[in-house]
């Protein structure tokens, strides 16, 4: 997608966010899944986030956008906390309204895509856009063809989701969280529901958005997509960051044992 196309689809506006974590904690039960998390992430950057299973990584881009509610700490995306507000020393949650209206500015690509079977993939794209008031139908339906030509599919806009490979599902389900101009998009293991060899036309759609100055969180078992894009490398294990940095640091020079024992595995 040319400059000139994102201006007429009404896309300047798209401004990259920073993302805060305060020191979150969540537990169901007994058992704390994240355990005084803080972390960082700039304008623009890509933060990449590894770790075995079960060790907080989706929970924690949940928490980012709300769809799941730490017991303390907050989220701030360019300084506004996420689902609360500040009263004194206290954080009150927001009504439902306006938090819906918080995570429209979050993009969140789901392992399972999550599209809407009954709607065809242009519809699939165009529908939020329309939905939270920020296009009209025929502009949305404009941008949604656009973002579809973006991530390869122009040609699939009269399908449905059924009809379509997971591969190119996800990228659908891409071009829909680009449509609301997200500050920040958030991908929760993107490839893990996807086949071997479908793998790589979704990684290849990230890629071509982590040059494109997008503010993007990656969770992902995929060690050399994150070596080959992240701008920082997070590696999250017991509902803890052990350690965080560039990719050549994390990746080939860990210092946590745990990090040197999982990356054994992995690589």
């Amino acid at each position: 997608m040319t400059a000139e196309t994102v201006r007429s689809a009404g896309a300047t506006d798209i401004v990259p966010a920073a993302v805060e974590v305060h020191d979150v904690h969540k537990w169901y039960g007994a058992h704390r899944v994240l355990d005084g998390v803080n972390l960082t992430v700039r304008p623009g950057e890509v933060t990449v986030i590894l770790g075995p299973s079960g060790s907080g990584k989706s929970t924690l881009l949940r928490v980012v956008n709300h769809l799941e509610k730490p017991e303390s700490g907050y989220v701030s995306v360019n300084g506004e906390p996420i689902g609360v507000r500040r009263h004194g020393d206290r954080l009150r949650e927001l009504s439902e309204r306006a938090i819906l209206a918080q995570r429209s500015r979050i993009g969140f690509v789901f392992q399972n895509f999550n599209l809407f079977p009954h709607l065809t993939v242009l519809d699939n794209v165009a529908a939020a856009p329309v939905a939270t008031g920020r296009l009209a139908k025929p502009q949305a339906l404009e941008l949604a063809r656009e973002l579809l030509g973006r991530v390869g599919l122009a040609d699939k806009a009269a399908a449905y989701p059924r009809q379509l490979s997971g591969g190119q599902q996800q990228r659908v389900a891409i071009a829909r969280a680009l449509a609301l101009r997200p500050g920040v998009i958030l991908f929760d293991e993107p490839t893990s529901a996807l086949d071997p060899e479908l793998v790589g036309e979704v990684l290849a759609v990230i890629k071509d958005l982590a040059t494109s100055g997008t503010t993007l969180v990656v969770v992902t078992h995929e060690v050399g997509f994150a070596r080959e894009v992240a701008d920082k490398v997070v590696f999250i294990d017991g509902g803890k960051i052990l350690e965080q940095g560039p990719p050549g640091e994390v990746l080939d020079r860990p210092r946590h044992e745990r990090t040197r024992e999982f990356l054994s595995k992995v690589l």
